[in-house]
């Protein structure tokens, strides 16, 4: 690891000097404000001192895009088998029935109950919830073919999801956005702020306080820079308050706080210490290809910061969406938005009910 310290007149002075022998990839290791002789030894003038490492082991290789496949054209065969589907699908629903008749003992459910409640735990929706969905369905009507049983199972989750407080988004001026590192805050962030300035028309300017990692400041830069809006990079609760104030006169102000490991509870704290919470809105940004257990767990150390909603990230890059129901009836809290790519103008959903219940129970709900 190569470690070096810089000195410099302003905090971006010396952020420069990183940028420009260590790159975007390094890490503020400390910084501090210190004073030095000047002319004669005798006058002294406050400067900053910033220390930074680089790891080359720990620089990630950057991603290629993917070439785009030529999409088959539909030949007679593919017309036949497109007619067919509802017969595979038959065949595919009684094959199942037919695979768990031997585990069904377990819950003590007939087949095509046993095939929704297995269907939800491939989800990787929590047993026990899963177990209970099931059973109030069960309670509600005697369903035989898998179809049936499946439709209901959709229509018990979104009514579950109805006792949920929906978050009302964006209703506060300032909206901060926590998370931990890698799940997509920044460009969560920029996709947000592009769709109210489009569609509601509104002023919207950035703070960033993710000052832990020089290209996390860049890539707010870059959305800043084609979004047309302000950017002002806190280095300190001093700086945040200056900017607060400094951008008062916008619509909406979203800040992008630095993404650190959740399990170290001096990051929480150092969060809470920022800002009163009582004047913004918290959005909790996390990755739907992280373990379920493991979201809970983040949950739970960020739930004190008086969490607004919850976005989740990712939805392109997994086929299991049962953590959507899983922190949303297990904590009660409302699931804001889901975005499912890195295109800033699209790739945002509102994650209505509707929308969570057709990615859960997947080809069955009916159209």
């Amino acid at each position: 690891m190569k470690v070096k310290k810089y000195i410099a007149a302003t905090m971006p002075e010396a952020m420069n000097q990183v940028r420009k022998e260590l790159g975007s990839d390094a890490v503020i290791l400390n910084s501090k404000e210190i004073q030095q002789r000047g002319m004669f030894g005798i006058f002294k003038k406050k400067q900053i001192e910033v220390v930074a490492a680089l790891d080359p082991n720990l620089i990630m290789p950057k991603k290629h895009p993917k070439k785009v496949e030529e999409l088959p054209r539909i030949n007679k065969t593919t017309a036949m088998k497109l007619k067919n589907d509802d017969v595979l699908q038959e065949i595919k629903n009684l094959k199942k029935m037919i695979e768990v008749q031997s585990r069904q003992e377990e819950l003590n459910f007939s087949p095509s109950y046993q095939v929704a409640y297995e269907h939800l735990i491939e989800q990787e929706v929590n047993p026990k919830l899963a177990q209970e969905i099931v059973e109030s369905v069960l309670e509600k009507q005697d369903g035989i073919e898998v179809d049936s049983v499946m439709n209901a199972i959709g229509l018990e989750i979104e009514e579950k999801l109805n006792s949920v407080l929906a978050p009302k988004p964006l209703e506060k001026k300032i909206i901060q956005f926590v998370g931990p590192t890698g799940v997509g805050k920044t460009t969560t962030i920029a996709k947000i702020a592009a769709k109210m300035m489009l569609e509601n028309n509104k002023k919207v300017a950035f703070i960033t306080a993710d000052t832990y990692r020089i290209a996390a400041v860049e890539q707010l830069k870059t959305y800043a820079r084609i979004l047309n809006v302000p950017l002002e990079v806190a280095y300190s609760i001093d700086d945040y308050h200056q900017s607060i104030t400094k951008l008062s006169s916008y619509d909406a102000i979203f800040v992008d706080t630095a993404g650190r490991n959740f399990r170290n509870p001096k990051y929480i704290n150092e969060l809470k210490a920022t800002i009163d919470m009582s004047i913004m809105e918290t959005y909790l940004v996390l990755s739907l290809t992280t373990k379920p257990k493991d979201i809970l767990e983040i949950y739970e150390q960020f739930e004190h910061l008086s969490i607004s909603g919850v976005i989740f990230t990712k939805l392109d890059e997994t086929r299991q969406y049962g953590s959507l129901l899983n922190i949303a009836l297990e904590k009660q809290i409302g699931i804001a938005y889901l975005t499912n790519g890195q295109d800033v103008s699209d790739d945002l959903l509102e994650a209505d009910n509707p929308v969570i219940r057709k990615l859960v129970v997947g080809d069955y709900v009916e159209a």
